[in-house]
């Protein structure tokens, strides 16, 4: 790489230092430091939503599958984008005005505790576990792809560049917390969306396909399978990518924006900018394997169909432009660590140690314990990156089921139906759960990916605990039950 790329690269990561500096507040609340008071625009909602989600496997895993499979990696592009769309459609306006209903909830756990009155604690205990385990590991695979990322770009060693990308991550989100990240989301966001436009578009213009054709006759000379949707597919196996567009409903990090935003009313807007640019960014990540296919074709291939990416960054722009292109890489794959590390230092903070400690903490030392909650997690997430033997989407996809399944048919029972239970909240995290890490260790996942089980044994729990569970169910006393419809209503008629 020239001169010109590391100068882009360094813009970009002082861009990072700076924004986590500028939003740094000494005099910061909890509310703030992990929701930013409720004060989000649209736009950053969207933009922040959308890079968090989508992690490093944007920019590298769909193009690469595309370039080495063809379209019948479609299946789940399309559950994805659909799953984003029912999750705003569905989810979001309720949580928002449901969250503030119930006395300002601003975590996942504090919610669920709060709309249910568990005066035991035993929702906020379970729920915090579940955000803890997985999203540890979940930060773990981000680490290890920024080692990787680093390596392949620099010829760093693997263990130097993972602590780098932690160093740099860590530092804005200590510092600026929420809004900090989402800040840097946006941006990051933009990044991503401009680069996954620019490099299909110019190497299409560059393909000097000859008179007469296009790129799809190109590419089916090639290989016609990589033009077949269905290619080496089952029923269980569509079905299955599909089902990850599930996993939207219960993935913390994601939703937690949805909650954050200033007015319920502008997530329409939000909406219509997230799954914009979801929909282009997808659709650019997946032409750019496909044209990549047909580009390196005639210079031997590509011996790890991953990079393909980024080698079509290296062979068609100026080193300035290429470290764009990978700074784009490292953002995506960044937004998604400082959201989980986040909601993570939230769940160790609120969940655990402010939940049970008896005497009073002033704000500042709250926030402080948040801080270092982020210092903590991460350091646990380096250990297990350092010593994971894994592959990053193997982890990815492990704990995007574990989340969707735990807490996605929890959430939305609870935001529609006012006889939900808390013991049916309790049993329907634990069922979910337990059932993605059974179908995991016995290798049924080779036949249908563990979310749809998970979902499926996890919404059962919770109709079948809620209609008979109700003489067993200590959770939630006598006097509360009218308090909880209540809320329940007056959620309904603020919407």
């Amino acid at each position: 790489m020239g001169i010109g790329a590391y100068v882009a690269i360094a813009l970009y990561f002082g861009f990072l230092l700076f924004v986590g500096r500028y939003s740094y507040n000494k005099n910061a609340n909890m509310g703030e430091y992990l929701l930013d008071n409720r004060r989000l625009g649209p736009i950053v909602t969207a933009l922040s939503a959308g890079a968090s989600d989508m992690s490093g496997w944007m920019l590298l895993g769909v193009p690469g599958a595309l370039y080495a499979v063809g379209i019948a990696n479609i299946w789940m592009v399309i559950g994805l984008i659909i799953g984003a769309y029912l999750n705003y459609l569905l989810l979001a306006k309720r949580l928002r005005v449901y969250t503030e209903v119930a006395s300002d909830s601003i975590t996942i756990p504090d919610f669920l505790e709060n709309r249910f009155k568990d005066r035991t604690k035993i929702l906020r205990i379970v729920s915090g576990l579940i955000i803890l385990v997985f999203f540890t590991l979940y930060v773990s695979s981000g680490i290890i792809a920024g080692g990787k990322s680093f390596e392949a770009f620099f010829g760093l060693p693997f263990n130097y560049g993972a602590i780098f990308t932690l160093a740099i991550v860590v530092f804005y989100t200590f510092f600026g917390g929420f809004r900090a990240v989402c800040i840097t989301d946006a941006f990051q966001g933009t990044l991503m969306f401009f680069v996954l436009v620019a490099i299909p578009l110019t190497a299409f213009f560059n393909l000097n396909l000859p008179e007469n054709t296009n790129l799809w006759a190109e590419i089916s000379k090639l290989s016609t399978a990589h033009l077949d949707p269905f290619a080496n597919q089952t029923f269980w196996g569509i079905l299955g990518l599909m089902a990850w567009g599930f996993g939207y409903f219960g993935q913390p990090h994601i939703i937690v924006r949805f909650m954050a935003i200033r007015n319920s009313q502008e997530l329409a807007q939000a909406r219509r900018i997230g799954i914009g640019w979801m929909t282009i960014g997808l659709a650019g990540a997946m032409m750019s394997g496909l044209i990549g296919f047909v580009y390196f074709s005639t210079k031997g291939g590509l011996g790890d169909s991953e990079t393909v990416f980024l080698k079509l960054g290296e062979e068609l722009f100026s080193p300035f432009l290429l470290g764009i292109i990978i700074s784009a890489v490292l953002a995506a794959i960044m937004s998604t660590i400082s959201s989980q590390l986040l909601v993570s230092s939230s769940s160790v903070t609120k969940d655990f140690i402010l939940a049970f400690y008896k005497k009073e903490i002033s704000t500042s030392t709250q926030v402080a314990v948040g801080r270092y909650a982020v210092v903590a997690v991460a350091l646990v997430a380096t250990i297990l990156a350092f010593g994971s033997k894994e592959s990053v989407l193997n982890v990815v996809g492990n704990a995007w089921a574990g989340f969707g399944a735990s807490f996605g048919p929890v959430l939305l029972f609870s935001l529609y139906w006012k006889r939900m239970s808390a013991l049916g909240a309790l049993v329907g995290m634990i069922a979910g759960g337990a059932t993605v890490l059974f179908w995991i260790s016995s290798g049924l996942n080779s036949y249908v990916y563990e979310i749809l089980p998970g979902i499926i044994a996890s919404s059962i729990a919770i109709v079948v605990v809620s209609i008979w569970g109700d003489a067993i169910n200590k959770m939630t006393a006598e006097p509360n039950e009218q308090v909880i419809k209540d809320e329940f209503d007056r959620m309904k008629t603020r919407l």
